[in-house]
């Protein structure tokens, strides 16, 4: 008896959800086969057999959280992943001719069809007597729900399992779902615009799930040369911009071979003995990365988990192409850490939730916008007056009315003289986004980390509807209890450290923001006013935007502005 223990699957991962087995009791597995898909912090994987042999007694369930090192299923008569491999034939590059191709046999990854096992392994999908139903899957950490933008398929139509068959759009990007059963499509229970919650059933196949279609026998282009797959990837990407090979060449130039570029495969280093984590792609996204000759493991996916598709695999491609034409890029990439536990003794805990998602988001930013911090102060003495004035009557509406809220109503107006502060770059089509609406995050502090809610239309609002509604959405921040779609749609930023104290700081753009309002913690201060200094209450404030849009000279302004409004807020009928 052999057991199969769950493998390291990277860095600081030491557990995962187990969202889908690909096995079940008598099922007859080979090393390198996938038997499992298992959702970690980072993505949603396949993790491959080490051992080989018929599949005994499964000691987990789907939906059970594993870790590493856990017995995960025993077979019989099977070899561990100590056994001696196969021995592959010595590491070289191989080019195949065009009339002589070679056959290399397949690899551990390179899986061939076999017949499905007696017990069919549980799809994230029910089967009954007479359907099959399809429901949405996860869609990532803190994603719920999304906009139904196309449906790919129609009764009638057969699926594959790994097929797409829906374009959804959640709060961070349009994505592909791939199918997870393969059948016949019954009934459509869902329109497109329609808003599909994760879990909810998009439609149903007529009879139980089908197996896999057979693999057709294809042309031997599992290992090609980089002058093959140079070629293939020109002629894949000028299909995709809908030009000839002519067409995309100058006028003075002949047709010719576009430039090769060094892809040699090795022999007997194929994916699965590098002990490298498994990609989540579908069998034929494994296949279309193999016929042109691109290594998987480099293309980065963009569905739910990370999932990688046809798109992604041809985008990278293209990108192979101008990247073999023109000199590579330099790329940002961490620092190796040293061996800390050589001067003491350390302790290792896994980034998880809203810190993960912090660190990811705030490193796009800060790597995409050039940054510039702009200070002021702001005498809010007369304000302060004002403030403890009303605060009974925010009181009496379910808020307080603090600077924060203030401070709401302030941005409101200087986004409207200063439309460039509510807007957004699109570098990709060299456009401006102008936003004809104001909605204004606050960043709130709580056990999990840094969140911000959003408050829409906050211009058409007034200072005791914003103080009340500040403090339902930060009380729900500190409870765990905001929606996705409470955190989405701001155009502009505030976050406030006076609470803690400090005296300015820098804060970092909201990406695809433009501009961030910091306030500090104010205190009394002596100023010079009418040939004497008299104590005033003074607010520090910091703005940090984005140099690409915004000038100094505009953004000294906005800030001055600002600062004005805050001392003169007669100011905010007059102008705002």
């Amino acid at each position: 008896m052999t057991e199969f223990k769950l493998p390291e699957l990277g860095e600081n991962i030491e557990q995962g959800d187990l969202v889908r087995l690909m096995i079940a009791p008598g099922a007859d597995i080979k090393q390198g086969e996938p038997v499992m898909e298992l959702e970690t912090d980072k993505a949603v994987i396949e993790v491959p057999s080490s051992v080989s042999g018929v599949v005994r007694e499964i000691r987990v369930k789907e939906g059970d959280k594993l870790k590493v090192g856990q017995v995960i299923f025993t077979v019989e008569n099977g070899s561990g992943a100590r056994a001696k491999a196969p021995e592959a034939p010595a590491a070289k590059s191989v080019t195949l001719e065009p009339h002589a191709p070679a056959r290399i046999e397949p690899q551990a990854q390179i899986q061939e069809p076999r017949p499905a096992p007696p017990v069919s392994a549980a799809p994230p999908a029910r089967s009954t007597a007479r359907a099959t139903e399809f429901k949405l899957p996860e869609l990532g950490e803190n994603i719920e729900q999304g906009d139904l933008v196309r449906l790919m398929i129609a009764p009638g139509a057969k699926v594959s399992e790994g097929q797409p068959v829906m374009e959804l759009e959640t709060d961070k990007a349009v994505v592909e779902v791939p199918s997870s059963v393969s059948g016949v499509v019954k009934d459509i229970q869902v329109k497109e615009g329609d808003k599909v919650k994760v879990g909810q059933v998009i439609f149903t196949l007529e009879g139980a799930p089908t197996a896999p279609p057979e693999k057709r026998a294809s042309a031997p282009v599992e290992h090609i040369s980089g002058q093959q797959a140079a070629r293939l990837a020109f002629h894949l990407a000028m299909k995709a911009e809908g030009k000839t090979e002519q067409q995309a060449l100058p006028p003075d130039k002949p047709m010719q071979a576009p430039p090769s570029f060094s892809m040699p495969v090795q022999l007997g280093k194929v994916a699965g003995t590098e002990h490298r984590e498994p990609v989540p792609a579908a069998p034929h996204v494994r296949r279309l990365a193999r016929e042109l000759g691109l290594d998987i493991y480099n293309v980065t996916g963009t569905g739910p988990g990370g999932r990688i598709s046809e798109d992604d695999v041809k985008a990278f491609a293209k990108a192979t192409l101008a990247a073999a034409q023109a000199p590579q890029a330099a790329r940002l990439t961490e620092p190796k850490l040293p061996d800390f536990s050589k001067w003491g003794k350390v302790e290792r805990v896994s980034m998880r939730g809203v810190r993960r998602k912090t660190a990811e988001h705030l490193r796009e930013a800060w790597t995409t916008i050039p940054h510039v911090t702009q200070h002021d102060r702001a005498d809010i003495t007369e304000l302060e007056q004002l403030r403890a004035k009303f605060a009974p009557r925010a009181e009496e509406a379910g808020g307080k009315m603090t600077v924060t809220a203030i401070a709401l109503k302030v941005c409101a107006s200087a986004l409207k003289v200063f439309p460039q502060f509510n807007a957004s770059i699109d570098m990709e089509k060299e456009e401006i986004v102008y936003k004809q609406y104001i909605n204004i995050g606050v960043a709130a502090d709580t056990d999990r980390g840094l969140l911000v809610p959003v408050i829409r239309d906050v211009d058409k609002k007034n200072i005791v509807e914003l103080a009340a509604e500040l403090s339902q959405l930060s009380k729900k921040a500190r409870d765990k209890k905001l929606t996705p779609d409470q955190m989405e749609g701001g155009t502009f930023t505030i976050t406030n450290l006076g609470g803690i104290g400090g005296t300015s700081f820098t804060p970092i753009v909201n990406h695809p923001e433009v501009a961030i309002l910091g306030l500090s913690r104010g205190r009394m201060e002596p100023e010079w006013i009418n040939d004497k200094f008299e104590p005033r209450l003074i607010l520090p404030l910091s703005l940090s935007y984005d140099h690409r849009l915004i000038d100094g000279a505009d953004a000294a302004r906005f800030l001055r502005w600002i600062a004005e409004a805050f001392e003169q807020p007669f100011l905010l009928s007059v102008q705002g």
